[in-house]
């Protein structure tokens, strides 16, 4: 049995209807050239979405959560705490300048009634109507 790399260059390639050949990447690669150029963006994003449809529906939510979980240590083996630093950085300049102060005050209170249960309004009609205790 040969081995891959003992393999004719004339095994791997493939004949084209001009007579020439070419290798099979070749092919494949004018092949998605040609798909791009016809089909464009929108056919890649729908194929790309059911496919990730289809694997979620086979493997179920534990399958996208260990791959990220995977990826992520992977990311850190590799790049390190300044990488994410710098992505964070970037990311949180980003959202600042498409959304604007406002935006950071209304997650920010979105957040403290997530966490603590109760609005703002709640919270300063709740301090006006409790007395402080002072120290003696």
């Amino acid at each position: 049995m040969r081995r891959q790399s003992e393999q004719s260059t004339s095994s791997r390639r493939k004949r084209s209807s001009r007579g020439g050949s070419m290798t099979l990447s070749e092919a494949g690669r004018r092949g998605g050239r040609r798909t791009a150029q016809t089909h464009g963006r929108e056919f890649y994003e729908d194929i790309g979405r059911m496919g990730g449809e289809a694997v979620a529906q086979e493997y179920g939510p534990e399958f996208y959560a260990e791959i990220g979980r995977l990826g992520g240590r992977r990311t850190a083996q590799t790049h390190g705490r300044e990488f994410y630093e710098a992505i964070g950085r970037l990311g949180g300049e980003t959202v600042a300048q498409e959304y604007g102060p406002k935006f950071y005050s209304e997650i920010g209170r979105a957040g403290g009634e997530a966490r603590w249960g109760r609005s703002k309004s709640r919270t300063k009609s709740k301090r006006t109507t409790t007395t402080r205790r002072t120290r003696h």
